[in-house]
């Protein structure tokens, strides 16, 4: 790239005020085109850096600066003043031009310093290992977004956890937990971790929803993990077993040891059970040890109280059920309501099945009005054409008109709609 002359004097008579760490500076050059002026005394001095050159016309400000219009043809000799006739151009008609200016007067109390006798470090120059620790290089991540998506090509651990089958948009909606992703390292922090759970026996088409639900996880010490895993098999759970537990209740082995064994103890005690029961109870429904025990206390008392279901037959029912120890208390009544006080389905028939409890109220509320009305809603065992609750919720809508209600599937749906 060729530029004329005089755009090279204009380009470089640029003036820079630089404020300095000391008071003594390097001795100047000759040439005006590469000075920058500042005070010998530290700070900013308050006296104007070239007095009165705004009051100059153009040609005079520009001959004060070291350049010279093309029409003045003269040679003025001054030792301060930069030969430049190396400097080729890519307009061979106009010749040489000799540059020519006034020394620029400075003030009381103003140097010149050379902006090129500046010393810069080299970069092939050993440092001390205090100033490497110093230097800091800048993240190649970018510094703000509104999506993780944005960070996956710039983050290792990102790219291994969407290989794995992680949720990145439902991980970036819960707080804190995108900016925790992108400072992990996959080595260090997410790796380790990997195979503690592979070594568990988490299955790696389960790693992917496991960590979307917990990424917690990934931060836990390895240490208080392999101790709660230690705890769990002391308490005679089967390794196939915990595998089972941490997959259906990612939240698990976030709960210190102290907290699982008051879970264990608290379920063993309210419920009467023996600890093959209680295990075989956490085992169906490990989440009883990561939620809260409120619900499950609420439900108890419900069963026994308002229900009227005495204690062996509430230890039947959850170790065949336990899901309703966590069931909504409202819902549960509805249903209770409908079966024992509707269809008059006596207490030991519900404990035999408890899965009625379980079932939804629509369905059952529906296939009794059915039964009703062709005269076969009959529940009593005694009866000949007792209907068992099992068959009642549990078979499909063509089972259940074939083999119950002995009609058509169409008959069933044409009675629904008059619901």
């Amino acid at each position: 790239m060729y530029v004329c002359r005089r755009c090279v004097r204009v380009l470089r008579s640029a003036l820079l005020y630089i404020q300095p760490s000391v008071t003594s500076v390097l001795p100047p050059r000759a040439g005006p085109a590469d000075l920058c002026y500042m005070s010998t005394t530290s700070g900013y001095s308050s006296a104007p850096v070239v007095p009165g050159i705004l009051s100059l016309s153009r040609r005079e400000r520009w001959k004060s600066c070291g350049i010279r219009y093309l029409t003045e043809q003269r040679s003025v000799s001054s030792p301060s003043l930069i030969r430049s006739s190396d400097l080729r151009l890519n307009d061979d008609e106009n010749p040489p031009v000799e540059e020519a200016s006034s020394v620029v007067s400075l003030p009381a109390g103003q140097t010149v310093i050379d902006v090129d006798a500046v010393r810069y470090p080299s970069p092939f120059k050993e440092i001390s290992e205090e100033d490497a620790v110093q230097i800091t290089v800048p993240s190649d991540l970018p510094p703000a977004a509104f999506s993780l998506r944005d960070y996956v090509d710039h983050s290792e651990t990102l790219r291994r956890l969407v290989q794995l089958g992680v949720n990145l948009k439902t991980l970036e909606q819960r707080p804190n937990v995108g900016s925790m992703l992108v400072r992990l390292d996959f080595q260090a922090d997410v790796a380790p971790r990997l195979f503690f759970l592979k070594d568990l026996g988490v299955e790696d088409s389960q790693l992917g929803q496991l960590l979307t639900k917990n990424p917690f996880i990934l931060t836990k010490s390895l240490e208080n993990l392999q101790a709660r895993v230690a705890y769990l098999k002391s308490k005679k759970f089967s390794s196939e077993s915990i595998a089972a537990m941490v997959s259906k209740a990612p939240y698990l082995l976030n709960f210190s040891v102290k907290r699982l064994d008051n879970r264990l103890g608290f379920f063993q005690e309210q419920l009467g059970l023996s600890a093959q029961k209680t295990r075989d109870v956490v085992i169906r429904l490990p989440r009883l040890l990561c939620g809260s025990l409120e619900p499950v206390k609420e439900n108890l008392k419900v069963c026994e109280l308002e229900f009227g279901f005495r204690k062996n037959e509430i230890q039947h029912i959850v170790i065949r059920v336990p899901k309703v120890l966590t069931a909504n208390k409202r819902k549960l009544t509805q249903v209770f309501d409908f079966i024992h006080n509707v269809m008059g389905v006596p207490h030991s028939l519900i404990a035999n099945f408890p899965q009625v409890l379980n079932a939804k109220f629509l369905r059952i509320k529906e296939r009794h009005l059915f039964l009703e009305y062709l005269g076969r809603a009959h529940y009593d065992p005694a009866h000949p054409n007792y209907v068992s609750l099992e068959r009642l919720v549990a078979l499909p809508d063509e089972t259940f008109c074939s083999e119950v209600a002995l009609t058509a599937v169409d008959d069933f749906e044409r009675f629904q709609k008059t619901l």
